[in-house]
């Protein structure tokens, strides 16, 4: 549910519009993708945009790392030399302004899905042009969830491209169907952080 200091952070207006790259460390090809958000939207939307436009489905905790600060969901079961901040309680206007460079997300602290972002440009709010979030361009296909991090995505992609490896019949199936690993269709990454946009309203 929205807090009322949240629901008021929706409808103000933003600072700014970021232009981020996101690349997945360690991936192989290298996943890639450059998203606009605007800087009014917290963190905890961020989470969601990034995870939109990889191809994630939410089904794991996320932490960022940002100028020395930890931003997710507050764990009191967690015990952590530093305090994980409520994400759905910061704006990029706030956090990332105009002097951070770039900052870690990480996605499914379990596989340890790493995204290493950019801020490549930091711009003027544009009602027409920036106002929304969106990807601007990307390549190849993130991982499948729950594949086992890097190692186990290297493992996957080897049973998959090799008809005769005992794993191949299986692993196609469970991840249902062919995959290709340089695929990326900047549509259905728009699309999906169309569908995010209107369930969050």
């Amino acid at each position: 549910m929205a807090t009322r200091k949240t629901a008021a952070r929706r409808k103000s207006k933003p600072k700014h519009a970021y232009r981020l790259l996101v690349k997945l460390e360690g991936s192989e090809p290298t996943v890639w993708r450059l998203i606009s958000v605007p800087g009014h939207m917290t963190l905890a939307d961020l989470d969601r945009i990034i995870q939109a436009a990889m191809g994630w489905t939410n089904s794991h905790m996320h932490l960022f790392a940002i100028d020395g600060n930890l931003y997710g969901l507050p764990d009191d079961e967690w015990i952590d030399d530093k305090p994980v901040l409520p994400d759905d309680e910061f704006t990029l206007d706030e956090v990332v302004g105009t002097t951070v460079k770039g900052f870690l997300h990480e996605y499914d602290l379990g596989d340890g899905w790493h995204h290493d972002v950019t801020v490549q440009a930091v711009e003027l709010p544009d009602e027409g042009r920036n106002s929304w979030p969106m990807c601007l361009a990307g390549a190849n296909a993130c991982p499948p969830e729950d594949v086992g991090g890097l190692g186990g995505y290297e493992e996957f992609l080897q049973a998959i491209g090799d008809p005769s490896h005992e794993q191949h019949d299986a692993m196609l199936r469970w991840c249902g169907g062919p995959f290709d690993p340089k695929s990326f269709d900047i549509n259905s990454a728009n699309r999906a952080i169309r569908d995010w946009l209107s369930e969050r309203l």
